[in-house]
């Protein structure tokens, strides 16, 4: 019998009475374990070796799983400090604010003390106020547990054990679901080996008894051999289709990026062109403009994020006036403005935008580009901030997709039928109009879509024609459309992700998004 140099290493390295790892075999043979492992699995198929395979599952604490070891899981610390907050009320409920002061939780931790309070009913958060449930025990969450015993078994192990952690033998006592959500928290990494053994068969054994010559093989073609002639002759290694190969995770553009891009592709193909601005703006371009009056409760600390630097001064005083006026007295000899009290300095406070609309007002008053003569088609992808309640369709920030239609004689149709084009280019075809109330916008209607899995009618967006109001200050003598539409939204309706918490942020489920597809 004639074999390949490898193959006849590991034949003759290779125990008939006992298992011999092919990492032992490599090292033992002096062969790359690549190759000592092509070489097995070809001596098996021709039945002289047997391989035994055999899977282990290892656990290990990331950085940030040590850390909250030392400080606690953000949730329990969101949970401790709304028991322990005292706030001389009549009612359980207490401000968040000061309960995520009190926590102790830095920027990054925040949205995850958040999701996870409410994801483990450690009570709930309502219009910026949190409720604690008392009968709670914070000691005994599983997960914190889970956290100690892994990292217990993992110092008492010392530098002995294998060091890809803690083997999944001596953590079997902690419930699936609990390790599950560990790893999706990125508090723990998971690791399977798989180790394979070999031993010679009786085919083998009488193989060697008989006697096995080298013979050289050849693994690729090469300009001399075929100038030569010599391939003719010559013996091929055959090449091993189920030979393990190295797991390799590429990187690539992120669901969502690839969404937004779809979407300037879409609308770029429609006729529009893209708008830009800055994300920390006056309250002016965010709500004044909008005729969103100024004690609206959404212009309050409840769902505006206020900056504390210095308001903006380079507002055009002729706009401020007219914004002014249609806010006081309305627009026309038969408008009524809201009678509410009207602020300059708080129009010239800055905030991070809750909508992109603020870019729509820079472009339609002029004061970005220059004027506009109709038709016009703007849009943006970009990202807004609210203080909204983390849920499985909402983030404290979020990308929206702004757009408006500058034109004569425009109607609801037209918006409609707009919207009807824009989401076809996605494969959605069911969507579904509601009248709705807007400040700026008249008439109104919000967007639905149905969830591809769970069947659930899913806002996603908000759209209307633009109130005389909004547009007489701006000098806009023309209808306007307008349209905010909700960018992880449609990102859900196209992958099927059922939060949106699995699309980005801390709770991202990576491997959902390596295997998530954008529709074309």
């Amino acid at each position: 019998m004639q074999l390949p140099d490898p193959q006849l290493t590991v034949l003759t390295t290779a125990s008939a009475t006992a298992e011999t790892s092919i990492e032992q075999l490599a090292d033992d043979a002096e062969l790359n374990p690549t190759t000592a492992t092509q070489a097995a699995f070809e001596l098996r198929d021709a039945g002289l070796v047997t391989i035994t395979e055999t899977e282990t599952t290892f656990y290990e604490l990331t950085d940030e799983g040590q850390r909250y070891l030392v400080d606690g899981l953000p949730e329990i610390r969101l949970y401790r400090a709304a028991i322990d907050t005292d706030t001389d009320s009549d009612t359980d409920s207490v401000p968040l604010g000061l309960i995520i002061q009190s926590a102790d939780l830095d920027d990054s931790e925040v949205d995850i003390a958040l999701a996870n309070f409410a994801r483990k009913s450690y009570g709930s958060i309502n219009n910026g106020e949190i409720t604690a449930t008392t009968s709670i025990d914070p000691d005994n969450d599983p997960e914190a547990t889970a956290l100690a015993q892994i990292n217990s078994i993992d110092a008492d192990a010392g530098e002995s054990e294998n060091a890809a952690g803690v083997d999944s033998k001596s953590i079997a006592d902690i419930d699936d679901t609990v390790l599950e959500q560990l790893i999706t928290r990125s508090l723990l990494t998971q690791q399977t080996d798989t180790t394979r053994a070999v031993s010679l068969t009786d085919a083998g054994v009488t193989a060697l008894m008989e006697g096995v010559e080298s013979t050289e093989t050849i693994d690729r073609l090469t300009p001399e051999l075929l100038t030569s002639g010599e391939w003719r002759d010559a013996e091929f290694a055959e090449y091993n289709v189920e030979a393990d190969a190295p797991d390799i995770q590429n990187g690539k553009t992120h669901v969502l990026r690839q969404t937004a891009e779809r979407v300037r592709d879409v609308l770029v193909g429609m006729g529009f062109e893209e708008m830009d601005g800055p994300h920390a703006d006056a309250d002016f371009w965010i709500n004044d403009c909008l005729f969103m009056p100024q004690d609206h409760p959404a212009r309050t600390h409840w769902d505006r994020f206020a900056l504390d630097v210095p308001p903006i001064d380079d507002l055009p005083a002729d706009l401020i006036e007219t914004v002014e006026s249609a806010h006081r007295d309305g627009v026309g000899f038969d408008g009524d403005g809201y009678h509410s009290p009207w602020d300059e300095d708080f129009a010239r406070a800055i905030a991070l935008r809750g909508h992109t609309t603020s870019l729509s007002m820079r472009y339609l008053s002029g004061t970005e580009i220059g004027e506009l003569e109709p038709p016009q088609r703007y849009f943006s992808v970009e990202k807004v901030y609210r203080n909204d309640t983390l849920d499985a369709t909402h983030l404290l920030e979020f990308f929206q997709i702004e757009g408006w239609v500058m034109a004569e004689d425009l109607s609801v149709r037209d918006l409609m039928g707009t919207f009807v084009e824009f989401y076809e280019q996605f494969g959605i075809t069911d969507i579904q109009f509601k009248p709705h109330y807007n400040p700026y916008t008249e008439p109104s209607f919000e967007l639905f879509g149905h969830h591809p899995k769970t069947g659930e009618l899913i806002e996603i967006g908000n759209s209307g024609m633009f109130r005389t109001e909004v547009l007489d200050p701006l000098g806009v003598e023309c209808d306007v459309m307008a349209w905010g539409l909700a960018l992880e939204r449609l990102a859900m309706l196209t992958t099927g992700a059922e939060d949106i918490r699995d699309l980005h942020g801390t709770l991202a489920d990576l491997e959902f998004l390596r295997n998530a597809e954008v529709t074309y």
